[in-house]
């Protein structure tokens, strides 16, 4: 957990992803379309992306990834960021996190 931990800090929105995951590409594009500049880290291309998969899994993302933080707080997967969006809740959330200005 240390790990996840550490790498989300002080970052206002970071995406834990894989290259090859179609879900992870799509929330990378809606959280980007809103102008924030997240922070991603490709667990197929990172030594550490095993250990940071494991605590994922820990923390009940299933699968692991996406797995989005905002605010260095862990919001979820494609679900539930999709759901935020829905209900209008994910703009709001990356503005408090000043991820995004307007």
């Amino acid at each position: 957990m240390e790990i996840v931990r550490r790498l989300v800090e002080e970052k206002p929105v970071v995406i834990f992803s894989r290259t090859s995951c179609c879900m992870s590409h799509s929330m990378k594009q809606l959280i980007s379309g809103y102008g924030a500049n997240a922070t991603v880290y490709e667990l197929d291309e990172t030594p550490e992306g095993h250990e940071i998969d494991s605590a994922l899994q820990k923390l009940g993302q299933e699968p692991s990834v996406p797995a989005l933080f905002i605010g260095q707080r862990y919001v979820g997967g494609a679900k539930e960021i999709i759901s935020l969006q829905v209900q209008g809740r994910l703009v709001p959330l990356l503005r408090e996190a000043k991820a995004i200005w307007v």
